[in-house]
């Protein structure tokens, strides 16, 4: 009976989101237990089966990070983003699409869905350019290989989840000449869910969602509207990586995404937690 009285409570979020698109940033040290890897593979394929269109935007930090070191470059992070040059570019290339997105391609067949994996140069699904110098204390800093999205073209995208494919994505983003760009895989997440005007954006990290105290869990937002994060942020409340999120949320929203979630995925099956129960977890953004 509790089983059944589960699916019952599933049943009015599982008729909301069939036929939508739901965005799901996939990222922080849950990539690297295996474990939760594979319950948050299994848990996006069963979004597909009860109708509704995920895609997966994956990032790589740590694993980009323990690559860096192992060939004695020393990571640097600037409002949350990696400087990048030109042996970085070539590393975060080859940890993103040459060993993450293959890797959770690959399982994700082995577990009987239909994925498929795409960079940005695929299809030129992911149009960028060069961000621009960043100020630190009054002075410009230039992140290399770091870039900006210009443009994002979602007909490949269509065209697979419409033939029950599911996307899975890397973070490159390449320039109209090709040069490969660096991008922040919470910022290319917002900007295809703001582009496909998905139902949700679900951004895994690795945190239970926005803290307004990051040493008390107890401090936890549960809900929060658009309008509040530029506050938390010029306020100096969330700092860090937390900041890309935030502002991948405020993108999506605006181009029409109707809600964001940001939740801890060390939880097991956090995703269907939080959009199939009423309880729900991490923190949800409205417009």
């Amino acid at each position: 009976m509790e089983k059944a009285e589960i699916l019952i409570e599933a049943l009015p979020y599982i008729q909301e989101l069939y036929g939508e698109y739901i965005v799901i940033k996939y990222g922080g040290h849950a990539m690297l237990d295996e474990e939760l890897k594979y319950h948050t593979l299994r848990d996006t394929i069963l979004l597909k089966y009860i109708g509704a269109k995920p895609i997966i935007v994956h990032g790589g930090g740590p694993e980009i990070t323990k690559a860096m070191e192992k060939l004695g470059k020393k990571p640097i992070f600037i409002e949350g983003l990696r400087v990048t040059d030109r042996e970085t570019l070539d590393i975060v290339q080859m940890v993103l699409v040459g060993k993450i997105n293959i890797d959770l391609v690959s399982k994700a067949n082995q577990m009987g869905a239909k994925a498929v994996g795409l960079n940005g140069k695929d299809a030129k699904l992911i149009v960028a350019e060069k961000k621009k110098p960043v100020k630190v204390k009054d002075t410009e800093v230039d992140l290399g290989y770091v870039g900006e999205i210009k443009e994002v073209n979602t007909d490949i995208i269509k065209i697979l989840t419409e033939n029950d494919y599911i996307p899975i994505i890397s973070p490159i983003g390449f320039s109209e000449e090709g040069v490969g760009y660096n991008l922040n895989a919470d910022t290319v997440a917002g900007y295809i869910a703001g582009s496909l005007r998905a139902k949700k954006l679900i951004i895994l990290t690795d945190v239970p969602g926005v803290l307004r105290d990051l040493s008390d869990e107890r401090s936890l937002i549960k809900e929060m509207n658009i309008e509040e994060i530029d506050e938390l942020i010029e306020r100096n409340i969330v700092k860090g990586s937390m900041i890309p999120k935030l502002l991948a949320c405020k993108k999506a929203l605006e181009m029409g995404v109707e809600k964001a979630h940001i939740i801890d995925g060390r939880v097991k099956h956090a995703i269907l937690l939080e959009l199939l129960t009423d309880e729900g977890i991490g923190t949800m953004i409205v417009r």
